[in-house]
């Protein structure tokens, strides 16, 4: 793999990396709030068209705690990685059927051996057919609507709970407890009469606009026109139009190239990153950078297209 010459000043990239707890907290608040005043819109608007609008602000919002999770593994919260554990199991993961240790080994490996055999996500999607491009429109078309109806959900379910949900090495008493985290929720459902609004207002948009988003931005991230022989053009930063931010790039993860390089930079510092690496002339013509993912990125799957150029850079200067 081709390697450039870019370097940023350490202490630069110290002082991008240093943590603001309160930062992540806001944005953990922030994702819970939205799924709440989503139920609440739906329920008072008691129409079809609000049903499936909250669906879609509650996957998008599910999909920004995943990324959140992902700060998590890098243990970018708070210093206190057996309390940051914690938090990110209970107010994230466990939510989402998984748990932040489990992510972290499936993510760190496949930061040490991106794209290659020992990558483990670039393993299990390495000739799939939906992790093949470029596509034809016409199945690029029936595989994101099998997500609306639970066939491309089942296919991505698979590959994601060997993945991310293996307890092997977890402590007996931290399986109990999470267990227990499940049965308690069970237990609440069952007392207050839930079920029918856990059912429609999770595991409804979890199993298809979530795993939608997260399809979309797992196929940004390295896939479609891409350079495997160059360190900036084998993973992507997409520039994301502003309504793209809440469903496909939630919480900056759409400065993806950027964490690559520098997986200290916690999620709220990713732009300023960006703005700094993008300073580098060598960086900004060797960086796989494309503009919009229902634009630019369609656009590489389907055919190989120009990537933007540095003066379509949105990201703010310091």
């Amino acid at each position: 793999m081709r390697e450039y010459g870019y370097n940023l000043d350490q202490k630069r990239v110290k002082a991008l990396s240093e943590l603001q707890p309160w930062r992540t907290a806001a944005a953990i608040a922030l994702d819970w709030a939205t799924i709440a005043a989503a139920i609440a819109f739906s329920e008072w608007m008691d129409t079809a068209w609000a049903l499936v609008l909250a669906w879609m602000v509650i996957g998008g919002r599910m999909h920004a705690m995943g990324v959140l999770i992902h700060d998590f593994a890098h243990y970018r919260f708070i210093p206190n990685k057996k309390a940051s554990e914690w938090v990110g199991d209970v107010l994230l993961a466990w939510p989402l059927l998984t748990f932040v240790d489990g992510y972290r080994k499936n993510h760190l490996a496949h930061h040490r051996y991106t794209n290659t055999e020992k990558d483990p996500d670039w393993k299990i999607k390495l000739g799939t057919r939906h992790f093949t491009f470029p596509q034809s429109w016409q199945y690029a078309i029936m595989n994101l609507l099998g997500y609306l109806v639970g066939i491309s959900s089942y296919r991505d379910m698979k590959s994601i709970v060997v993945r991310l949900s293996d307890d092997e090495g977890r402590p007996l008493h931290y399986q109990l407890k999470r267990f227990g985290f499940y049965i308690a929720m069970a237990f609440v459902f069952f007392l207050t009469g839930a079920w029918h609004g856990f059912v429609l207002y999770w595991l409804l948009p979890f199993f298809t606009f979530m795993l939608l988003f997260l399809y979309i931005r797992s196929v940004a991230e390295h896939f479609g026109s891409m350079d495997y022989e160059s360190e900036l053009g084998s993973s992507r930063t997409v520039y994301p139009y502003l309504w793209e931010r809440a469903f496909f790039a939630p919480h900056n993860v759409n400065y993806h190239l950027d964490h690559h390089l520098y997986p200290s930079v916690p999620f709220y510092n990713l732009p300023k990153l960006h703005a700094a690496l993008m300073a580098d002339p060598e960086f900004a013509a060797g960086a796989h950078i494309t503009r919009g993912y229902s634009t630019g990125l369609v656009r590489e799957c389907l055919a190989p297209a120009p990537k933007a150029q540095p003066a379509d850079n949105p990201a703010p200067a310091e």
